[in-house]
């Protein structure tokens, strides 16, 4: 009698499923569904936050209803949203809206002429702020900007530009506002350059830690509450734009817990993020890097993930990382010598681990030389000897120079890569002190996947390499740098459908998360409309795809010019001198 009602039960069940009606159908795509048993279908039906069927338009507009919101995609390629591994996006967020970007920006004449018109817009009291995502192999001249241009484009209003994690340039304003002289010391492993008669030319130099760039920047005027919230969910469109759906955020230098994630805290409240946004905690001071993942580990149930009421997001506190203690930084800064990591790296990394392993926090190292993997390894190895780690998520980000050796401990351990297009910014300085030999396969991904490595595709933005992620799959697919140069040797790179799924799904595998990253029935719905098909427009034009209308948990979060009707409005932009304003966020010019 049981083995009958459970029949009869699944049947009814199952009833219920075909039966169940859409609130969005999207039609007439060229759907790419990363669903290997049904890689590519026509259409698409959407019910609450899950995809309930795929198939042809016909067998899908069964299921309309005089509410479902249809979405004729006109034979775009539609594809999962986008989920970028490690991008800075809670703290990016509270200061995007006082950047000036020069990312994408293809003349260093254009790059200083926006610099004279934001002169023109910035009030009394603010910044021009130039902070990452761009180099001088993209410009036309293929140079810097000298000290000069910069102080005869600005003027008197001070201004801050940053290069990678090399350096900084201050104009002579900017030089004032900080009170730097000739007597001011530089920082451990800093230089403020100074001229014949010692004074302070502007130039800020990461010797090679880049704590003086960024402890600069730190000083920089603050948005209001207000404005904070406006910037944040500017920059969250501005990802929408370019169809990224979710986040791993991996904290960043200045971003302190809780008290500087409090505007996400309030946007996640009501319901406003856009994006899947799982973040992790990042230890902030030389010295107390144990006292502050106690502290953490305490105040954090890292099984419990909230809820709003609203939506499902995903936004909490993933696990510790990206910088766990600071012995264990190793400083990307290709201009300098790799820096060695001291002697004391081991028992401080060990006691943090320790500490998060026993508590099932997961974890995520910056490592971005071979050197630093093997000792982190090391430590990892020795903890998993006394406390196993049993499946526990972890991974590396970065690990451009990893050996094979090292991807065989960390598979043998469970753990994963998280890999960035930084080498699409910093190739040409990799080569020039390394050689072209060691770029080849830096960082070594088909080999990662050939292993079986769970990989995860990102961008590190946004102030070294920029939050644009079709820069990123333009990088891992044809090894060329955003100036142009062929960095990693063409059989190291990945044939597009392979990237698409490193930045897809790949971020998912990182976390071990089910029903995410393909369009598939019962997985969450986030998915985007593309602008041109990336399976098959030229390499050069992929770096410029966007997305027509993304949906996120179910919901249009984005929609350009011709999906604006189904879309939310578009939120207007504060301060009123906000250089989003006047130039908007990637540039294509």
């Amino acid at each position: 009698m049981k083995t009958i009602y459970t029949v009869v039960l699944s049947f009814l069940l199952t009833g219920v499923v075909f039966a169940q009606k859409a609130d969005i159908i999207v039609i007439n795509g060229k759907i790419t569904t990363l669903d290997d048993k049904n890689p590519e279908v026509q259409a698409l039906a959407i019910s609450g936050n899950k995809i309930v069927q795929t198939g042809t338009n016909t067998q899908i507009l069964k299921l309309k209803t005089k509410q479902t919101k249809i979405i004729d995609a006109k034979e775009s390629r539609v594809i999962p949203g986008l989920f970028d591994s490690h991008l800075h996006v809670i703290r990016g967020g509270r200061f995007y809206n006082t950047e000036l970007r020069w990312d994408g920006v293809t003349s260093l004449k254009r790059a200083l002429q926006m610099l004279k018109d934001q002169a023109s817009h910035t009030p009394e009291g603010q910044w021009i702020r130039v902070v990452g995502g761009w180099n001088e192999y993209q410009f036309e001249e293929k140079r810097l900007p000298t000290l000069a241009e910069i102080n005869e484009a600005t003027g008197n209003v001070p201004t801050f530009i940053l290069y990678l994690y090399g350096k900084a340039w201050l104009n002579k304003s900017g030089i004032q506002k900080l009170n730097i002289n000739a007597d001011t010391p530089n920082p451990v492993g800093g230089l403020i350059e100074k001229d014949n008669d010692g004074n302070p030319t502007g130039l800020l130099v990461a010797e090679p830690n880049a704590f003086i760039l960024y402890s600069t920047l730190a000083k920089l005027p603050e948005l209001t509450k207000e404005e904070k919230m406006n910037s944040t969910l500017q920059y969250m469109t501005e990802l929408n734009r370019l169809g990224v759906t979710a986040v791993m955020d991996a904290g960043g230098g200045f971003q302190n817990f809780p008290d500087d994630y409090g505007i996400t805290e309030e946007l996640n409240k009501q319901g406003k993020i856009t994006m899947r946004l799982p973040f992790f905690l990042f230890a902030q001071k030389k010295g107390t890097e144990l006292a502050d993942y106690t502290k953490w580990t305490g105040m954090v149930e890292i099984d419990d993930h909230g809820h709003n009421g609203i939506n499902e997001v995903d936004y909490h506190v993933e696990g510790g990382g990206e910088n766990l203690v600071a012995d264990a930084a190793d400083f990307e800064n290709f201009l300098f010598p790799r820096p060695e990591l001291p002697a004391t790296m081991e028992k401080n990394l060990k006691d943090v681990l320790s500490l998060l392993v026993k508590n099932h926090w997961p974890f995520r190292i910056h490592a971005t030389y071979n050197e630093s993997i093997s000792r982190d390894l090391d430590v990892i190895e020795a903890i998993n000897k006394e406390t196993p780690l049993n499946g526990l998520v972890w991974f590396f980000d970065h690990a451009e120079t990893i050996s094979e050796q090292n991807m065989q401990r960390i598979k043998a351990l469970g753990g994963g890569i998280a890999i960035q297009h930084r080498m699409a910014y910093q190739g040409e300085n990799f080569i020039h002190r390394y050689g072209k030999k060691a770029a080849l396969a830096a960082p070594p991904v088909k080999r990662m996947l050939e292993l079986g490595l769970p990989v995860g595709l990102g961008t590190d933005g946004t102030r070294v390499a920029s939050y644009n992620p079709w820069v990123s799959l333009y990088w891992i697919t044809t090894g060329k740098t955003i100036g142009g140069t062929q960095v990693m040797a063409k059989e190291n790179t990945l044939d597009r459908k392979t990237a698409l799924k490193l930045i897809t799904q790949g971020g998912f595998d990182l976390i071990k998360e089910q029903l995410k990253g393909k369009i598939q029935k019962g997985y969450f719905a986030d998915l985007i409309i593309l602008d041109k098909d990336y399976l098959s427009v030229e390499d050069e034009a992929i770096k410029g795809i966007t997305s027509k209308l993304t949906i996120v948990d179910g919901k249009v979060v984005y929609g350009s010019d011709e999906y604006k009707t189904v879309a939310p409005a578009a939120l207007p932009i504060i301060p009123e001198w906000s250089p989003v304003k006047y130039f908007g966020g990637y540039q294509t010019k």
